[in-house]
């Protein structure tokens, strides 16, 4: 043997996968113009594209197509898109005027003399179909996400919390005053939201990369404790990005967020911190609290946490989604067991909006996305929704109160992401937008594992 060969090797590192490869360009995409939900912005021509681009791609690779009938991820995508396809279906006219909300429209052709056309269920079809070309989004995550190899999976959140520092630095140069003006989404001038045109939705993003960066500094079989003070730094980072934003709910969920990181990552740091002292860990924990306190402290006497001072200058009287509540449930009642059409809300909206709700500005949405999926899908919206959620919290359950391990850290990431984004949707609609549809199926993916993850065997059990 010569002493070349028995030199030893360095390990090398697996090369990045044609999917993995395709996410990223994905995710890149989605970055730059996935941040907005309406249907006329740029964004949306360019995200769309480059999704179709990327599923055709890696089907002439031949990709290894998982059982979509054991994937719950998968069949909540394909019920998601059976609904608005079915509302686009036309009707005959005896069937479609027999539908509840429809009276004004019959009186409309009656009084023109014509005779009534077939129509599809959804009132604004033109919007029932933006919506469902929308899917393509989460369809292709899906497609690419589970064709992931472990080395990938394990880069993932590494990836997906580069995409939160870029956004969160866009943040930070529109923070400096400098002009930023994004050509691919509906943005406001002066407003904090980086890629996003909704800033409440960039807090959002902001408070899911407070759950990456924990998980991300604890991958790995050894925990490497340089992570520790650069996810420290981040976590603070971010928090100070949602308090300039000067958005309310995002306050609530990087609050909310700091303590699921807190519960992400405490196992695995504990563990670390085994050799020293028991009050370590705590001390640790309460010296960062201390920090981040001191900033927000500083940062409210500075006049820079607009979140905050937003919160105490609120006026529910004053504030269109409380006065819009009514009306928006007066139209789930009008409209229900079928809905009046996926995408619709705007038309329909105006329709119904009384006199004292008119104002320069529109109402674009419910800002409740659980009510407004019930009005545009009626009943079968609600069930989807119900299914989803009973899967969401069945699947939560078992990872946070079974597993244990590092073979748990995604899962539990999934849920925990899946839940700020649910808290979300109670007074936004973060997930039309399609960066959050692309990071929103990717953690239903992380929390699906648990079926891949066997537990432990309790004492008395044989394997």
């Amino acid at each position: 043997m010569s002493a070349t060969s028995s030199r030893r090797l360095p390990k090398s590192i697996p090369l990045p996968s044609v999917p993995f490869v395709l996410l990223a360009v994905l995710l890149a995409a989605l970055w730059m113009a996935g941040g907005a939900s309406r249907a006329d912005v740029l964004g949306q021509v360019v995200v769309r594209c480059v999704a179709w681009l990327t599923v055709i791609i890696l089907l002439l690779t031949g990709p290894r197509l998982p059982r979509v009938w054991a994937d719950p991820v998968a069949l909540l995508l394909l019920f998601a898109i059976a609904l608005p396809a079915i509302q686009l279906v036309p009707l005959p006219p005896e069937i479609w005027q027999r539908l509840p909300g429809r009276d004004v429209f019959i009186q409309a052709a009656t009084l023109s003399g014509q005779a009534q056309p077939w129509r599809p269920l959804s009132i604004v079809p033109g919007a029932t179909l933006n919506a469902l070309e929308s899917l393509i989004v989460p369809v292709a995550t899906w497609l690419l996400a589970t064709n992931l190899n472990d080395d990938d999976q394990r880069r993932l959140p590494g990836m997906l919390l580069c995409v939160v520092i870029a956004t969160m630095l866009v943040g930070l140069v529109q923070f400096s005053r400098i002009i930023y003006d994004n050509p691919f989404v509906n943005d406001s001038p002066g407003e904090l939201s980086g890629t996003f045109a909704n800033r409440n939705h960039f807090a959002l993003f902001m408070a899911i990369g407070c759950l990456l960066a924990p998980t991300w500094g604890i991958t790995g079989e050894r925990l490497a404790y340089w992570r520790l003070p650069a996810v420290a730094a981040l976590l603070l980072l971010l928090f100070l990005t949602i308090l300039g934003s000067g958005s309310r709910a995002g306050l609530g969920l990087g609050v909310v967020a700091l303590l699921l990181g807190v519960a992400l990552s405490g196992q695995r740091i504990r563990k670390a911190l085994a050799l020293y002292p028991r009050w370590v860990y705590p001390a640790s924990v309460a010296a960062f609290a201390a920090i981040i306190i001191a900033f927000v402290s500083l940062s409210v006497m500075a006049d820079r946490a607009v979140s905050i001072n937003r919160a105490f200058a609120l006026d529910p009287g004053q504030d269109m989604r409380t006065r819009g509540l009514p009306t928006v449930l007066s139209m789930v009642k009008t409209y229900f067991p079928f809905g009046s059409g996926i995408g619709g809300f705007d038309p329909m909206f105006r329709m119904h909006e009384p006199f004292e709700l008119l104002a320069p500005t529109y109402f674009n949405h419910a800002h409740n996305d659980f009510l407004e999926i019930v009005l545009d899908a009626g009943l079968p919206g609600a069930i989807l929704v119900l299914a989803a959620l009973v899967w969401w919290g069945r699947a939560s359950m078992s990872v946070w109160t079974i597993g244990l391990g590092r073979a748990y850290a995604l899962p539990r990431l999934g849920s925990a992401t899946i839940f700020l984004v649910m808290i979300a949707s109670l007074f936004d609609y973060p997930a039309r937008v399609p960066l959050i549809m692309a990071v929103t199926v990717i953690a239903g993916i992380w929390l699906n594992a648990t079926a891949e993850v066997t537990p432990l065997p309790r004492r008395g059990q044989h394997l």
